[in-house]
């Protein structure tokens, strides 16, 4: 297996809150959630979270193989909030949550867990391409944020509507009927995405945040079956390129509305030879 890795804050100098690591035979990818200037509850912020769970969550699934995944991320949560509730308040609202992205080789399948809206892309050897990415808050998103999508992004008036969305979410955060995602409650664990496939038929892996993800979900100038071959040829370095020029050239988002112009992008490319 051989791994290649980008990662790029939204802005430079920024706090980069996506979290990527591998090992022989697996690998792990976060995007961590917060909001930049908001009180959290957490003394230790967005990408200690992000980047602690997905460091004790690629141990974990290494030291247990035949653990299933969602029982190591569930411990691994555990074990992250038994880290810091004495010292954080982890029933507030706003408290650091991720996505999850995880795979793991075996003798003869892959397995794998999705949590939230990072995406987990599948390549075979027909070319064939399988994409899993968990929509439901996709599906929760489209009935709040109308008003946030019509109005230019970074202006006051988005920043009003972003906040006012983004306490909605909260609200469904973790719950039927809402959307879930790694926080300080394990359960949530065994709400991911889960599956295997067989080994000797893929091609390539790649685990993706969404703020990488937005070249083909988002501005639609790229497809999931384009993106194995261009990572093969050109490397995560170039999708994050390509992603920042689309931003670029739309900053008030009016061709593509979205929450933030710019999101950190992280990239984990394997290809398996």
């Amino acid at each position: 297996m051989r791994v290649t890795l980008a990662s790029l804050p939204a802005e430079p100098g920024e706090e980069n809150e996506d979290f990527a690591a591998a090992a022989p035979g697996a690998a792990v990818l976060l995007d961590g959630a917060g909001v930049a200037g908001v009180e959290t509850g957490c003394t230790h912020g967005v990408a200690w979270f992000s980047a602690t769970l997905g460091g004790l969550l690629l141990s974990t699934i290494t030291a247990h193989p035949a653990r299933p995944l969602a029982d190591c991320l569930a411990a691994t949560i555990t074990t992250v909030r038994s880290l810091h509730e004495d010292s954080c308040d982890l029933t507030y609202r706003a408290s650091p949550t991720s996505t999850v992205v995880a795979v793991r080789a075996g003798a003869k399948a892959l397995e794998y867990l999705v949590l939230g809206d990072s995406s987990l892309l599948l390549a075979d050897k027909a070319d064939d391409i399988i994409v899993v990415t968990d929509r439901r808050l996709d599906e929760v998103g489209k009935r709040l944020r109308g008003r946030l999508d019509a109005l230019p992004t970074g202006s006051p008036e988005h920043a009003v509507a972003l906040a006012e969305y983004r306490e909605a979410l909260t609200g469904i955060r973790n719950l039927p009927g809402g959307f879930w995602i790694a926080g300080p409650e394990p359960q949530a664990a065994h709400e991911s995405l889960t599956g295997t496939v067989p080994l000797e038929s893929l091609a390539s892996v790649t685990l993706l945040s969404d703020g990488a993800t937005r070249l083909v979900d988002r501005f639609e100038l790229a497809t999931w079956q384009g993106l194995p071959a261009l990572l093969d040829s050109s490397g995560p370095d170039e999708l994050i390129r390509r992603v920042r020029e689309a931003e670029t050239d739309d900053p008030d988002g009016r061709r593509w509305p979205r929450g933030k112009a710019q999101d950190d992008a992280t990239i984990l490319h394997c290809a398996l030879h």
